[in-house]
Formats: C-alpha cells, sequence, structure tokens
C-alpha cells in the first residue's frame, strides 16, 4: 500500500519544492529517528527471535510459491485445496472476481519482486526466464483493467526495477536486456483502448486480444466503474512511460485522476463509490475509504512522492480533511453520503480499509492510524483473521477471508513509524494463525468462514505479492535484505518502484488546477517533515497510551451508544424510542415516528407498514434514530424466524496426512445431538449397506461404532437417522444423490425432522454436497481409515499427530486435499426432495430492508420496499445492543448469520425479490469482489 519509507517523524524540514531524492532521503531519516524514540521506552523482540520469525516467513513462501510452481503453474493460481491450477473457463466462474485471471501465469508475475525482497535471487531469475518464455499476453479473454494493472502490469514493472538493480550488481541477471520492461509496454498498448471514452475514464474490462467493443471482444458496454478503478493507473502507467519515453500512459492515467477530481462533491471534498464512465454522474453516492475507493486516496499521495506533482499533494489533502471530519469516528470508519456527509450510509466495515493506518502512516497523521489499527487487531484476536465485512458493534457481517494482506501492511508501516515491539508481536500473531487455521498440504486455503474455520478452494495473486513481503519486511534488519527498501515505493500490490523515476523523461507538465476547484485550508499542506516531538512527544508509552482504551472495544457491549444514551439523560432528554418498545396504537409513539420521519400505513390485511424519507425527518439526529428504529423493527419481523434457523457445522478430516487442515462445512439436522451444546463426536467413517440408509442396515458390524455415511433421497433424513443409530453408528453424515452439487452454486441447508417426535434420535446427523461428499469418499478409497470429526466449529489441530506427520505428505497427490464446501452465514432449511412428507421451514419473513433511493438516501426506506409489520407490540430484543450514534443494522442477522443468498425450502422466494432486498448489500459485494479479490 504505502512507500517503504513511509514515517514522516524527522525535525529536519524540506523545501517548498525540494527534488524528490532529497525528499526521499529525508524520509528515510524520519524512520530511523522515530524508531529511536520508542525503543527507549519497550522491550524489545530479541535479534534471534526477529530472525527465527523471518526464517519462518521464508518457509511459509516456500510452501505457497512450491506448490503453485509444482501443481498450478502456467495456470494463473493455485487451488490449495485440490492441488491444481485454476483456469479461466475450466472452474465455475466466480463471477467479477475471476476477471484477474487472463491466462498470463498471474501467481508468477505478481511474485516476481517478492522474491528479490526475500533473498531468493536465484529463483527470481529462474521466474524471469519463464515469464519471458511461457506467458502470453495476447489472450482472448476478458480482463479487469485495473487487476490487470495492478498485478500483472505492476508485476512486470517491479520485476524489472529489481533485475536492472541486481544486473548493475553485476552477479544476477547479466544476461537481461529489458525484456520484462518489453512486456510491460506490449500490456499497455492493450490497456490503452479502455480509456476511448469521452469522459477519460476508463472501462472496467477489456478483451486482451480484441480490445473494446469489437463483437468479438464480448465488453464495451459496461456504463459504471468504481473510483479507484479508475483512480489506481497513475503510478503504473507513469512508471511505465518513465522507463520507456513514451508519454501516452502516463497522461491517460492523469487525465482519468483529473476529471474524478473534478467529479468530487464541491460542499463535502468527497468522492462516491461508483461514477458513470461517460456522463460522469455518481452511481452509487456512499463514500468511504474501503472497497470501491480506498486505492484512489492512496494514489494520490503516493503519485506526488513519486512524480513530485504538488497538485496530487494538495488534492490528497484536500480529500483526507473530508476524511478525518466526516468518515473518521475513532476508531471506526464508516460510509457516508457525499451530499449528505453527516449521515452514515451504512453500519458495517469491510475488510479493504485495513490499509489506511499504513496510508495515515505516510501522512503522518500516527494518532489516528495507532487507534484504527488497534481496533482492526481485536478484531483479529476474536475470529483469528479480519472478516470481509464487520458490523460497527464487531459482529461478522461477511464471514469470508480471502488471506488479504491489508492488515499486516498496517503493521509493518506503524512498526517502521514507531519502531514499538508491539507490532512485531502482531505479526508473530499474524504468522500463528496463518499456519494454524489456512495452511494446508497444498499451500495456504482463504477462508470461507472465520467462524467455522472451514476453507475455501484459493489463494489469490496478493497473497503472495503482498503478504510475505511485509511479514518479512517486518522482522527484517537492513543488513537482510540485499538493496535499498527506502529507494523504491510500494504500489497497492507491493510492487516496487524506483524513487528515481521522479527525475526521468519529465515529459508531463504539471500544472496545478487544484485551486480552480476549492480554496484551500493553508493548515492542511505542511511542505516540512514533522519535529518527532509532535509526532510522539517524548513519551516512550505514547502509542500504548493510545492503544490501551481500545484493547476490550470487541468485547464490551455497544459503548458508543451506551454513551449517547448517557449524554442523552443527563441532558434532561428523551431518550429515542426503540424497536421494542414501540406501540402502533400510542399516539406519542407516533408522534416520535413522524419527527424521525417515518410514516405509519395501515394495510387491509391488519397489519401496518413502515416507510421512512430522512428527508423528511426533523432533524439529522431524528433522521439516524429512524433509520436505527426501522431496522431494529426488520431484525425484530425476523427473529422468530432466525430462531428456527441452526448455524453451519463443521465435519474436519483428522486422520493422516490431514490432520485437520481440511474443514468441510456441513449443514446441521433439526434433530439429534446438538454439536453446539455437547461435545464433538469423533469417528471413523463407514460406508452403510443400503447406501441410501431407507432399511434395516446389512453390515452393522461395520458401522459399528462409527460415523456412517449414506445417501440421500427415497426416504426421509430422520428415518435414515434411526437406522444407522439402530446399527450402532455414532453419526451420521448424509451425502447429496445429485452428482456435482456443490456449495459453491447452492446454499446450505439443514435436514427436516419427520413430522414426529424426534427425540429418539440421539446421534449427530450433518449435510454434505456431492463434490464435498466425494472427498471423503475419495480418502476413504486412498487411505481406507478416515477419521473426522463433526463439530459445531473447526477445532485446532492435533500437534501430537500432526508432528508424525512425514515431510513428503505436503506433496502428495491431489486425493490428500480437498475442495470445500462454501459456508454460508445463513443456513437455510430444504428437505429432502424425495420425501414430500418431510416439513420445510418457515417461508420468507414479511419485512424487507430500506431501499437505496435517490429521493431520500440509502437511509431511507421507499414504499416499493418498505417494512410491513405486525399491528401489535413487538418482541423484545434480549440482550441485543445497538449503537445509538450509528450503529445500525443494514440488514437482518444476528452474529452467526448474514449471508444475504437465501432459499427457503420449499417455499423459494423469487430471485428478483431477494436481490431486490438486500440490493444494497450485493452492490457492496460485487465491488469488493472488483476491488483486490
Amino acid at each position: 500500500m504505502s512507500e517503504a519509507g513511509g514515517g514522516r517523524g524527522c525535525g529536519s524540514s524540506v523545501p517548498q519544492r525540494a527534488p524528490w531524492s532529497l525528499v526521499a532521503a529525508t524520509a528515510a531519516f524520519c524512520l530511523v529517528s522515530a524508531t529511536s524514540v520508542w525503543t527507549a521506552g519497550a522491550a524489545p523482540m530479541s535479534r534471534e527471535e526477529r530472525q527465527k520469525l523471518g526464517n519462518q516467513v521464508l518457509e511459509m513462501f516456500d510452501h505457497a510459491y512450491g506448490n503453485y510452481m509444482e501443481h498450478a503453474y502456467p495456470a494463473d493460481e493455485l487451488m490449495p485445496l485440490t492441488c491444481r491450477g485454476r483456469v479461466r473457463g475450466q472452474e465455475p466462474s466466480r463471477g467479477d472476481v475471476d476477471d484477474a485471471l487472463g491466462k498470463f501465469s498471474l501467481t508468477l508475475i505478481d511474485s516476481l519482486d517478492t522474491l528479490v525482497v526475500l533473498n531468493k535471487t536465484k529463483e527470481f531469475e529462474d521466474a524471469v526466464r519463464k515469464v519471458l518464455r511461457d506467458v502470453n499476453l495476447d489472450n482472448d479473454v476478458v480482463v479487469s483493467v485495473f487487476e490487470t494493472n495492478i498485478r500483472v502490469l505492476g508485476g512486470l514493472l517491479g520485476g524489472h526495477s529489481l533485475a536492472i538493480m541486481l544486473k548493475e550488481k553485476g552477479e544476477y541477471m547479466q544476461w537481461y536486456n529489458d525484456e520484462l520492461l518489453q512486456m510491460a509496454k506490449q500490456l499497455g498498448y492493450k490497456l490503452l483502448p479502455a480509456f476511448n471514452t469521452t469522459s477519460g475514464l476508463p472501462y472496467p474490462r477489456i478483451n486482451l486480444k480484441f480490445g473494446i467493443r469489437k463483437p468479438e471482444a464480448r465488453t464495451g458496454t459496461e456504463t459504471d466503474t468504481c473510483t479507484a478503478c479508475a483512480g489506481t493507473l497513475i503510478l503504473e502507467f507513469a512508471a511505465l512511460s518513465r522507463f520507456t519515453g513514451a508519454t501516452i500512459f502516463e497522461e491517460y492515467a492523469r487525465k482519468a485522476l483529473d476529471f474524478l477530481w473534478e467529479k468530487r462533491q464541491r460542499s463535502s471534498n468527497l468522492v462516491g463509490v461508483t461514477i458513470n464512465i461517460h456522463t460522469g454522474d455518481w452511481v452509487r453516492k456512499d463514500s468511504g475509504v474501503g472497497a470501491g475507493i480506498d486505492s484512489y486516496y492512496e494514489y494520490l499521495l503516493k503519485a506526488y512522492v513519486l512524480l513530485g506533482d504538488d497538485s496530487f499533494l494538495e488534492r490528497f489533502n484536500t480529500h483526507y480533511d473530508a476524511i478525518m471530519r466526516y468518515i473518521s469516528q475513532p476508531p471506526l470508519l464508516l460510509d457516508v453520503h457525499i451530499h449528505k456527509p453527516m449521515l452514515n450510509a451504512r453500519t458495517w466495515m469491510d475488510a479493504l480499509l485495513a490499509f489506511f493506518p499504513g496510508l495515515q502512516v505516510l501522512k503522518g497523521d500516527i494518532r489516528p492510524a495507532i487507534e484504527t489499527h488497534e481496533m482492526l487487531y481485536q478484531v483479529i484476536k476474536k475470529h483469528n483473521f479480519l472478516p470481509e465485512a464487520f458490523t460497527t458493534d464487531f459482529r461478522v457481517h461477511w464471514a469470508q477471508h480471502p488471506l488479504r494482506p491489508e492488515f499486516a501492511e498496517s503493521t509493518y508501516f506503524l512498526y517502521k513509524a514507531t519502531g514499538d515491539p508491539y507490532y512485531l508481536e502482531v505479526g508473530k500473531t499474524l504468522i500463528e494463525n496463518l499456519n494454524k487455521y489456512a495452511r494446508v498440504p497444498c499451500g495456504f486455503a482463504a477462508m470461507k468462514d472465520v467462524r467455522t474455520g472451514s476453507h475455501e478452494d484459493r489463494m489469490d495473486s496478493f497473497f503472495l505479492a503482498e503478504m510475505f513481503k511485509y511479514l518479512y519486511l517486518l522482522f527484517a534488519d537492513k543488513e537482510d535484505i540485499i538493496f535499498d527498501i527506502e529507494d523504491y515505493i510500494f504500489t497497492t500490490e507491493a510492487h516496487l518502484l524506483p524513487l528515481w523515476l521522479s527525475t526521468t523523461n519529465q515529459s508531463i507538465s504539471k500544472k496545478n488546477t487544484t485551486s480552480e476547484y476549492t480554496e484551500l485550508d493553508d493548515s492542511n499542506f505542511d511542505w516540512t517533515c514533522p519535529n518527532t516531538q509532535i509526532l510522539f512527544p517524548n513519551d516512550p508509552l505514547y502509542a500504548q497510551s493510545i492503544r490501551e482504551p481500545l484493547k476490550n472495544v470487541v468485547d464490551k457491549s455497544c459503548p458508543r451508544g451506551i454513551i449517547r444514551v448517557e449524554e442523552s439523560f443527563r441532558s434532561g432528554a428523551k431518550p429515542p424510542l426503540r424497536a421494542r418498545d414501540f406501540m402502533a396504537t400510542n399516539p406519542e409513539h407516533l408522534e416520535i415516528l413522524k419527527k424521525m420521519g417515518v410514516s405509519l400505513i395501515h394495510l387491509k390485511d391488519g397489519r401496518v407498514q413502515l416507510v421512512q424519507h430522512a428527508i423528511q425527518a426533523a432533524s439529522s439526529i431524528d433522521a439516524e434514530d429512524g433509520l436505527r428504529f426501522m431496522q431494529e423493527m426488520i431484525e425484530l419481523s425476523s427473529q422468530q424466524q432466525k430462531e428456527q434457523q441452526l448455524p453451519p457445522r463443521a465435519v474436519q478430516i483428522v486422520s493422516h496426512p490431514f490432520f485437520g487442515r481440511v474443514v468441510l462445512t456441513a449443514g446441521p439436522a433439526q434433530f439429534g445431538l446438538d454439536l453446539s451444546k455437547h461435545k464433538e463426536t469423533r469417528g471413523f467413517v463407514a460406508s452403510s449397506k443400503p447406501y441410501n440408509g431407507c432399511s434395516e442396515l446389512t453390515n452393522p458390524e461395520a458401522v459399528m461404532g462409527k460415523i456412517a455415511l449414506i445417501q440421500r433421497g427415497q426416504c426421509m433424513f430422520a428415518e435414515k437417522a434411526r437406522n444407522i443409530q439402530n446399527a450402532g453408528a455414532i453419526g451420521g453424515i448424509v451425502i447429496d444423490d445429485n452428482e456435482g452439487s456443490s456449495s459453491d452454486t447452492a446454499p446450505l441447508f439443514q435436514m427436516a425432522g419427520d413430522g414426529k417426535d424426534t427425540d429418539d434420535i440421539k446421534i449427530p446427523m450433518l449435510f454434505l454436497f456431492s463434490k464435498e461428499g466425494s472427498i471423503i469418499l475419495d480418502a476413504i478409497r486412498e487411505y481406507e481409515e478416515v477419521e473426522v470429526l463433526l463439530s459445531d466449529k473447526a477445532k485446532d489441530r492435533d500437534p501430537e499427530m500432526e508432528s508424525e506427520e512425514q515431510p513428503s505428505s505436503e506433496n502428495d497427490s491431489q486425493d490428500q486435499s480437498a475442495e470445500e464446501i462454501m459456508p454460508s452465514s445463513q443456513e437455510v432449511g430444504l428437505v429432502d426432495q424425495e420425501s414430500p412428507e418431510e416439513s420445510s421451514l418457515n417461508s420468507e419473513p414479511e419485512s424487507s430492508s430500506p431501499a437505496d433511493t435517490d429521493n431520500a438516501a440509502s437511509v431511507s426506506a421507499s414504499e416499493q420496499n418498505s417494512n410491513p409489520m405486525e399491528n401489535h407490540e413487538t418482541t423484545s430484543l434480549d440482550g441485543e445492543c445497538t449503537d445509538l450514534d450509528n450503529q445500525l443494522q443494514e440488514q437482518s442477522e444476528t452474529e452467526e448469520d448474514s449471508n444475504p443468498n437465501v432459499s427457503w425450502g420449499k417455499k423459494v422466494q423469487p430471485i428478483d425479490s431477494i436481490l431486490a432486498d438486500w440490493n444494497e448489500d450485493i452492490e457492496a459485494f460485487e465491488m469488493m469482489e472488483k476491488d483486490e479479490l
């Protein structure tokens, strides 16, 4: 994310228009000075331990990179559970996330400069030869302009930067003659047609072979792009121009940045998430520092660092002032509306904002960086990883974690800026969690659900490009790296570009146009390197004093809301109306609703419908209370239905050679032993005969004391459970009979009973789809004896058993690893289709979340998507706490339940209705998929 020498904490000053080489040299000195301030007051980690952790990072990289080269290359990415390469078109489509794949050996290119940083120069030389020999950039495939720029173009330029450095040193790369640069130039020209718009903003996608708009291109009809997608090009494109002398690349990237700056909302100085590339109209008008916008801000500041153009710094400072004024609510960073920045646009945060503390270090604003980083670390300590999204009261919103590196990035830069050994301990925790929960025999697998510990069959290229780079640099001493890292700047993909580019091929005019658009606050533009007495006020425990109040922020119950309630009582004002207290027949309550902009409509069937328009509220505070009230109503209306749903369960293979590394997310049953209340069940598996389990078993001796495998179909689930229980089985796993079914394309569900008393069923029962069930069946054919653990969530691995594993087991055949079931945050009821008597779960609740409309902004509920409620006092949310300031739940959820993709048994709700109900979350998730997935 940030410049390698990111802290500005030195005591010397830099002239306003100094050559950047002087600024870079000063910035490097800043880090040394800042470090010296901290080490005096903190217990440092010994050099031996830092070296040990650094060597551990090297071994982890070897495990990931080696398995990619062995099992996946020349494919774009490794699928670590099935030990094979992910090739576009040969695997089920994952939507926008696949736009990063272009059949150009993505992971290899993305890892080039990581090899040099980790002192693997021989491997780097071999990798460059492979890229030159095998990679084809002329494939008939549609790719993301953004992803191809930061990963492939950035990877080629980073590789070229370090190749010429090694060549100058005289030992390696003596044969190199700018071949990577020529490939980068070829790719740059292939991306240029994307900029053929009236605005200068690029199309989001392009065909590598046919470009844009041609019939065979299959792209060019898009009208929208994200702000980060259009605003994260200047570093790579300018570097390409400076390296080659072809100015066209930098010109196009500058034009896109200029257009975004011109289209910012003038009163708030914020930008939206999505913009029309032809008209310049904002499509999504919420603004934050996470998905969809993040690297736009990053590249404004870094463009100043790399290119020395003052206008980029002025723009960044203008935006940064707005961010700290509206979005920053320490330690939270919450999205707001660009036209009404005092109103929050959502009540959850996404994982991509974890880069922001590192950017604040580069800015020199250390206190809020420490605060936000500490808050994120507390979330990680609770869930082992940072969920893709989490609410303002730190509940899981989206449970996935694709091994993102942004938090490690900010940890590195905070350590560089402060020298506080606390951040070394944070890095140590990241290493331990990766090895304990994400490591599998063929690499590292993304987490499908941080709550259950289940895996996803993916290892994105950015994991090798960024994670290992930042972790190694965190523990490395200067002499451990074969070049001076302070001479380079990191791109958003952590690729290294040399700072000397600032004085090379400067043919682009540096017209300062910023002042044409806004009157700037001079205090925003400090052209000197701040004195350490200001950043670190002579207190070696300064950072600790900032972190300490946040130590328990995740475990505390709604601290911000409590504070506001207390303040309201002290001021004599009544606390806001809570949904659990509302009565539609109470005139006082109706008056409060009117003040909050909430209308009540009586329906013919006796229900009442609630609709909120924020613009009709008496004040912005009342509008916030109205939004909170509406969301509480939605939660209350669906609570009874939610209570009937069970969270996902886990099937963990614990025998050799898996040792607990492979975790399958399983659907629960509404009957039998409740694994959330009882100890997990562990045992070897055996297939029942008959396999469908619909009659008395003919092989009771085979399943006695074991976990029986049975096939779905021909009878009710409860009948299968009784038959295997009578045969002596200690548990059962039902495997779907629909060949090829997978949670990748279908939601999980829970097995219903038979409408009778099922208290006689005492064993646990879990459900696996066909694709995931075949993993266990294949393991039986390969190893005969397969032991599994049935539990409510994945358990820690058995260190004693794992210590017996042979070294070669990590590179065993593909049958030793497995592709997981997609974890669903909302597990849904579904009955066995062959058994019409089996009961299904309740159908879709009648409430819906507020729609995002232009007239009322995304905090308002439209009349089309309103919230119908029963006309009586609603049930109290026992123990439920909502932040009365901003913390309003955007969708009906519990901590175990937040995924919007829901199927409801036989009563399947139309997909259009589901998409309408969850429109904002779906749009935001799609935007996150586009941004560095």
